[in-house]
């Protein structure tokens, strides 16, 4: 019989209080402590239980910290008590785990964001911030949310896939992969797109990994999720402002910084503001570079960076200038049937003015075939001074 129905409410909240009444981390040790002060016989297997229910609640992710153990789950939303969903790269599925009530669920949010240093209550009622072990964590308060709080976990792992795994796991086909691994080795600045959870930090961690061991990457992040396994990878992380709104280092000015830092390839994890100015400047003045944006398709990229150029105060013309000397390719991903896969390469050029994202290799929707686009000639030319240029 499982020890833990042994663990009863009663006992938690009376070890709960005996480790918080004691300044100091909370440690699995003074947990256990707790527990044999109580007085309560459990047995091995009862205080191992008590431990890890306490542990996940006092400096875990409480009842989601079961789900977080799975190492195939990268993300845990939670709309209420009992509606509680994960992904492990096959679509949402419902989670089997619930809350005793809404007040559980917001005093879980409360101290996720109180551990990342930030304060989540009605005058700031919308915290994204990035905690120990890993997870970034998104929490909405009501009346911001319609109904109660809402809570999405998303779970860096530190494994990092090579491009072998992501074909066998159908992310990329064969023919896809040779081509990616000269442009990764070729020193080809590129972006990569799609929606959210289609798989662009994964993707760009892996491409980052085939750099030559003699590049320094320095990465440039809202919030550390990329993990590349290369030997020579310094990282900056912005910071957001206090409740008064001082404090606050933003990407933009992360980019600035990172030029002082010697960097062969410069990588912004996700292009969404007036960054995009310093990393394209920076990839127009003899840096080799890369980064994410959120868009619909290939095509789409190029309104995008038009769209964000705008923000930063550029003109079309000139963001179409910069984005096509700067970039060569995109990558875009897709999600279809919940399988995560590179639906398209293709070449970024100017073309009367306009910025054009010309797709070079389609894979088909409903099979793994590729098609041959207008880019191709021009992503093959690029590629020519590429080891193993030409797939």
């Amino acid at each position: 019989m499982s020890a833990v129905p042994i663990v009863d409410s009663k006992l938690l909240d009376e070890v709960r209080e005996r480790v918080l009444a004691v300044p100091g981390p909370v440690t699995p040790a003074r947990i256990a402590a707790a527990v044999h002060e109580s007085g309560r016989l459990l047995g091995t297997a009862g205080t191992l239980a008590a431990v890890e229910l306490i542990s996940a609640e006092l400096s875990g992710l409480g009842p989601l910290q079961k789900l977080a153990k799975d190492p195939a789950v990268t993300d845990i939303l939670v709309n209420g008590p009992d509606d509680v969903w994960l992904d492990r790269g096959r679509g949402l599925e419902p989670a089997p785990v619930s809350f005793p009530s809404e007040e559980a669920v917001r005093a879980l949010a409360v101290r996720l964001v109180a551990s990342g240093g930030r304060r989540l209550d009605d005058s700031s009622p919308c915290v994204d911030v990035r905690i120990a072990g890993g997870y970034r964590v998104h929490a909405v308060l009501p009346p911001i949310s319609t109904g109660t709080t809402l809570l999405s976990v998303r779970i860096r792992r530190h494994q990092a896939f090579d491009l072998p795994e992501l074909e066998h796991a159908g992310t990329i086909l064969p023919e896809q992969r040779s081509v990616l691994e000269s442009m990764a080795t070729s020193g080809l600045s590129y972006l990569v797109s799609g929606g959210t959870g289609t798989g662009k930090t994964t993707l760009l961690s892996t491409l980052l990994g085939l750099a030559a061991p003699t590049e320094r990457i320095v990465l440039v992040e809202d919030a550390s999720e990329l993990n590349p396994e290369h030997p020579h990878v310094v990282g900056l992380e912005a910071r957001h402002g206090n409740v008064e709104g001082s404090g606050k280092v933003d990407l933009a000015e992360l980019v600035r910084q990172a030029l002082r830092m010697r960097p062969d390839r410069l990588v912004v994890g996700e292009c969404r503001g007036s960054e995009v100015r310093e990393l394209l400047a920076a990839l127009n003045t003899g840096h080799s570079g890369a980064g994410t944006v959120h868009a619909n398709s290939a095509e789409a990229v190029a309104a995008r960076l038009v769209a964000l150029g705008a923000l930063a105060g550029l003109s079309s013309e000139a963001m179409t200038l910069q984005a096509a000397n700067a970039l060569s390719v995109v990558l875009h991903l897709e999600r279809r049937d919940g399988q995560r896969r590179l639906a398209t390469i293709a070449a970024v050029s100017e073309n009367a003015g306009r910025l054009v994202v010309a797709p070079a290799l389609t894979r088909a929707p409903e099979a793994d075939r590729l098609a041959e686009g207008p880019g191709w000639d021009l992503l093959c030319s690029r590629l020519a001074g590429a080891p193993e240029a030409r797939p």
